[in-house]
């Protein structure tokens, strides 16, 4: 994906990626928007395309054919995906970091059953929400360390770390609101440092191993 901007063949930083996916970020949520607003409209698919700017549907003559074109072209893509998701599983699937953080989702869904008033909480939603972004992004990120992506893997981990942050926060809440106690916090505490600080290791040495391939050109520490 070298060449964001202005068509420049320069290889991605991480920097690049953010902003890649932040976009991204924005036309999904804008999608499901306008999804909710319009959903038993009859005009709902014109509605949505000519808000998203898909003018090649627009434009389309014959709707439903050019519709199910790019349900054919998204369903390559799909399968494309899942062949990289194969070749790549055993990668983020039997990394110490990626497992540590699994094993953090399942320790929160254990608090849970022991305190099912917990499931209510704001603070509990958020530090099982945030918990469970945190090893996706990890998945994401350790999906494939190819030189064309070392970027993207960064920037993957940089969401991870913004996640597991926002759950150390609402770890915290909980125990100023005594919703858990102070051993439970201790523990959760310790999980979620773990994890933490495993980001900020593998972030240190991917953004070292971008300087050995690439010197300081491109990069912005």
């Amino acid at each position: 994906m070298a060449g964001y901007e202005g068509g420049s063949e320069r290889m991605w930083d991480e920097y690049d990626w953010e902003r890649f996916l932040q976009q991204q970020d924005q036309k999904t949520e804008k999608y499901m928007q306008l999804l909710e607003t319009y959903l038993d409209d009859p005009q709902r698919d014109e509605i949505i395309a000519r808000e998203m700017g898909w003018t090649q549907l627009l434009d389309a003559k014959d709707w439903s054919a050019e519709v199910d074109a790019l349900l054919d072209e998204e369903k390559h893509d799909d399968d494309d995906l899942e062949r990289d998701k194969t070749r790549a599983g055993e990668t983020f699937e039997e990394h110490s970091l990626y497992q540590g953080a699994f094993a953090l989702t399942i320790w929160i869904d254990q608090l849970f059953d022991q305190k099912p008033l917990l499931q209510n909480e704001p603070a509990a939603i958020k530090l099982a929400t945030h918990s469970a972004l945190a090893s996706a992004k990890l998945a994401a990120a350790l999906s494939g360390d190819d030189v064309d992506e070392i970027g993207m893997t960064i920037a993957y981990l940089k969401r991870a770390l913004k996640a597991i942050t926002i759950s150390m926060d609402a770890a915290a809440q909980l125990l100023a609101e005594k919703l858990i106690t102070a051993p439970q916090h201790s523990a959760l505490q310790q999980r979620l440092f773990q994890v933490r600080d495993g980001i900020i290791t593998l972030m240190g040495e991917y953004r070292g191993e971008w300087r050995r391939r690439f010197g300081s050109e491109g990069f912005r520490s």
